[in-house]
């Protein structure tokens, strides 16, 4: 899945699709495609949305299929879902903004699962809960000291063939279009086949959600952010990349971009509908 703007990555998101961000030498949507043809993955679908064009190159590199989905900007990832629908079988469903520093889809499985990572405290994430087999049996959104689902997932064709019907019967309602596809799984989880829980250590996904997220991970991108935007903030402040950091998004919408970020400990305000306005707060 590559539709979305992925908005919390502003302002790189703005200027390039986050599977498409460089991340210690590799982009990452390439490393997931290398990591799933070395385990023998030949069949595989990007499904896009957000500048489409930019990935088109992939097919010729990687032999992959590129499959459009019109409706990524008013709905969430159901519609990406919902585009390859009949293709679910024996399938990994990826994100394309994910990093897994060791191949994650060399073990073979013959049983659905979802991923995993465990939150200490707190977390907003989806939670998860699994008897003595290891099968999830409950999640919910926000927990504390829990497992909680990230990166892949691994649909059986048992999987595939009851959730399809289900998919395709609740996208009919605004509710589903506008939410997760792991939102229908949490609804009818007692009417599919059982998912089992694929722990991992941390580390083993990685995820970043903000520039300053992917700055931990990948130190290169604290004095070269790959942001052209970045670097006329740092023209007209006359300040260094790695000065300028918590970058949140107020709205991405098209060609208009409005975001806080700051300098310091001073907040500044980037509005590019009015000259790439920047205003101290």
């Amino acid at each position: 899945m590559a539709a979305g703007t992925a908005s919390r990555f502003v302002p790189l998101s703005a200027e390039r699709p986050k599977g498409l961000v460089e991340v210690k030498g590799e982009i990452l949507i390439e490393r997931q495609i290398r990591q799933l043809q070395e385990a023998r993955v030949s069949d595989i679908t990007v499904v896009v949305g957000y500048k489409a064009d930019m990935f088109m190159y992939l097919r010729d590199k990687f032999g992959v299929s590129i499959v459009m989905n019109e409706d990524y900007a008013r709905y969430n990832n159901t519609s990406s879902v919902m585009q390859v629908i009949d293709k679910l079988d024996n399938t990994f469903v990826c994100c394309s903004d994910n990093y897994f520093p060791k191949n994650v889809f060399i073990r073979e499985s013959t049983d659905s699962y979802y991923s995993a990572l465990y939150a200490d405290g707190k977390t907003g994430e989806y939670c998860l809960t699994t008897d003595a087999d290891e099968q999830i049996t409950s999640v919910t959104v926000g927990g504390k000291d829990s497992w909680y689902m990230v990166g892949h997932v691994y649909f059986s064709h048992e999987f595939s063939e009851k959730f399809r019907k289900i998919m395709i019967d609740e996208y009919r309602y605004d509710k589903t279009r506008q939410g997760y596809w792991e939102d229908v799984y949490i609804r009818h989880i007692h009417q599919l086949p059982k998912m089992k829980v694929n722990r991992y250590k941390d580390g083993e996904i990685q995820e970043f959600d903000s520039i300053d997220e992917l700055r931990l991970f990948d130190e290169s991108y604290r004095n070269d952010t790959r942001s052209s935007i970045v670097k006329k903030i740092c023209r007209k402040l006359h300040v260094s990349e790695s000065e300028v950091h918590a970058f949140k998004n107020i709205k991405h919408q098209g060609d208009y971009l409005l975001f806080n970020f700051k300098v310091g400990e001073t907040s500044y305000l980037y509005n590019d509908s009015e000259g790439e306005k920047i205003e101290r707060i």
